[in-house]
């Protein structure tokens, strides 16, 4: 149950706090004062859809929070998704909307804990039903009367149809993967020679090696200058170890400059981190003379290998190029070849194997559509009664209402095409729900639908927007003692313009909208004023205020005859008056 509601510039609504009462709790006012505002509020806490739009013109931010009574069955999904319930039973959904570069960030959270969408509508589905005046006009859409014919039907309905849905998925992938093999099939031919023709030359190739292409550079340069770099490296050894000509060797110097020092050891103890300084180089660089010798005797000119390094540069060079790929790429291309190969010469699944694979799968799928369609006639059958039941005290005592289950092509959610059929007058044939009713039967047999499926799937509070829209007299008032009667199992909250429906409210709330100066005390004027100071800062705010008896006259007067004079006054008491009688006789029944 919702208990209250807090809102901060969200819309039109700058600050409110709504305490919400159980039974039947209406919102009244004129119209664009802003009441589906209320709603759209509710909804957005409730994981609908957010735009910048609902942010107050001049803010940042907008919140919305909404505390609700859970019921008990929704306590244990809470404790599985570590959302704490204090010792009070409140649960607190709040959800933040930021402006962002004309977009909008929006961050929910339930009793605290940052929760994601899909958390969000689990719980929705639990607390609150929204019937919006839109409905009506889709109540002819063939999704929706499936998707109420399945919720009416109830959990077991629900698992086979998600039974189906898993079947219809890999019935799916089975069919794509034959078809793939089929298409594979037909291009098989044509494509067989092009990939044996590439599989062949990259196989004489022997490409195994990414680096191979560094690597014969790299040895290309070196057999190249062979003679080059043996001179060199005679060169760097004898400037290193051993010089042939007058100039002293980097060793010999080295020698020189430690055997001074071991003179000047003799005098002075402080030149001996020095020598071994001088050591270490000259072992260094023994050690390098020594190592420069053995590569430039290891260093040997191959004319042969250096041709078969050139031609193989050429081979890899101009696949890469016919292939417009580099060389580790080419390597890859040839491991798809083969996997293509594989695929072309049968070495997969054969079409035999995989056309049986699919053929099992669509066995499963229709005998899994077969089952839900059952269930699915069991429900309309019970939908059917009750719904005639529900319709008959809203003025419509010898209505026809039937669901037709047709056959289709099996698909996510079964093998079914459903459609409402109905006649509101005897003699009349059955038809296509949005081809005869007119806008009072369709607001009426919407009412009574949601009454009927309210009671499969338990919802806590239920919300109907102007359901009452396009009637009026004795059909109003059956749709008053609905709602009210409703509310005696559920919560309900309405919009309404109606006076008789109104009546019947156990809470009633008055929206209108008010102008306040923002820039002074923000003290409200009237919304037809024309006298208003240049200097002020005038906002439109929207304001919702709790009737009393006394205030509930006047405003059902309002709605009645469009002034509070006498007989407006005398005309809401007595509908006050008569919806105490109607309240007290179904308390009592």
């Amino acid at each position: 149950m919702l208990v209250s509601l807090k809102i901060e510039n969200f819309a039109l609504i700058d600050q409110l706090m709504l305490q919400i009462e159980p039974g039947l709790n209406v919102l009244t006012g004129e119209t664009g004062a802003g009441k589906s505002i209320i709603l759209d509020a509710i909804d957005a806490v409730l994981g609908g859809k957010a735009s910048s739009r609902q942010i107050r013109s001049g803010e940042k931010k907008a919140l919305v929070e909404a505390t609700f009574i859970p019921p008990v069955e929704l306590q244990d999904w809470l404790a599985q998704q570590a959302i704490p319930l204090p010792e009070s039973g409140y649960l607190v959904c709040s959800r933040e909307l930021t402006a962002s570069r004309g977009a909008v960030r929006s961050r929910s959270r339930l009793n605290g804990v940052v929760v994601n969408k899909p958390q969000v509508e689990v719980l929705k589905q639990s607390l609150v039903e929204i019937t919006a005046q839109g409905q009506t006009m889709q109540l002819g859409a063939a999704n929706l009367q499936q998707s109420w014919l399945d919720g009416f039907g109830g959990a077991k309905l629900l698992i086979q149809r998600d039974r189906v849905g898993q079947a219809y998925q890999r019935a799916t992938a089975a069919f794509q993967a034959l078809d793939r093999r089929r298409q594979a099939e037909q291009q098989r031919l044509q494509q067989l020679d092009l990939f044996e023709f590439q599989g062949q030359e990259l196989n004489r190739a022997a490409l195994e090696d990414a680096d191979e292409l560094v690597s014969l550079q790299q040895e290309q340069q070196r057999l190249s200058h062979a003679v080059e770099l043996q001179q060199q490296s005679y060169q760097v050894y004898q400037v290193l170890y051993e010089n042939d000509g007058d100039a002293a060797a980097c060793a010999d110097l080295l020698g020189k400059a430690s055997s001074i020092l071991e003179d000047m050891l003799r005098f002075d103890p402080e030149v001996e981190p020095i020598i071994d300084l001088v050591s270490e180089a000259m072992a260094q660089v023994e050690e390098a003379g020594r190592q420069i010798n053995s590569y430039g005797e290891g260093v040997e000119t191959d004319p042969e290998r250096l041709q078969v390094v050139d031609q193989r540069l050429v081979q890899l060079r101009q696949l890469c190029r016919k292939y417009g790929r580099d060389l580790p790429e080419l390597i890859d291309y040839y491991q798809e070849i083969q996997a293509s190969l594989d695929l072309l010469n049968g070495d997969g699944q054969s079409i035999e194997a995989l056309e049986q694979t699919y053929q099992a799968q669509r066995q499963q799928l229709e005998a899994d559509c077969a089952q839900l369609t059952q269930l699915r006639k069991q429900a309309a059958k019970t939908l059917e009664t009750r719904l005639i039941e529900t319709l008959k005290p809203l003025a419509m005592e010898r209505v026809k209402f039937q669901v037709e289950i047709m056959p289709a092509t099996p698909a996510a959610t079964g093998a079914d095409q459903i459609q409402f059929v109905f006649s509101p007058n005897p003699g009349e044939p059955l038809q296509p729900l949005t081809e005869i009713a007119s806008g009072g039967e369709m607001s009426r047999f919407l009412l009574a639908l949601k009454v009927c499926i309210s009671e499969i799937d338990g919802v806590s509070t239920m919300i109907f927007d102007e359901i009452d829209v396009g009637v009026s007299g004795r059909v109003a008032q059956a749709i008053a003692e609905k709602l009210h009667h409703l509310s005696r199992s559920h919560q309900v909250l309405c919009v309404t313009h109606q006076p008789i429906v109104a009546a019947m409210a156990d809470a009633h709330y008055r929206v209108g909208k008010q102008v306040i100066d923002s820039a002074q005390d923000g003290s409200p004027k009237s919304c037809k004023s024309k006298a208003a100071d240049k200097t002020t800062q005038e906002r439109t705010v929207v304001r919702v205020s709790p009737l009393d008896l006394e205030q509930r006259r006047e405003e059902l007067a309002q709605l009645a005859g469009g002034q509070s004079h006498q007989e407006a006054i005398a005309f809401a008491e007595s509908l006050l008056t008569q919806a105490a009688k109607l309240r007290k006789q179904q308390v009592l029944a």
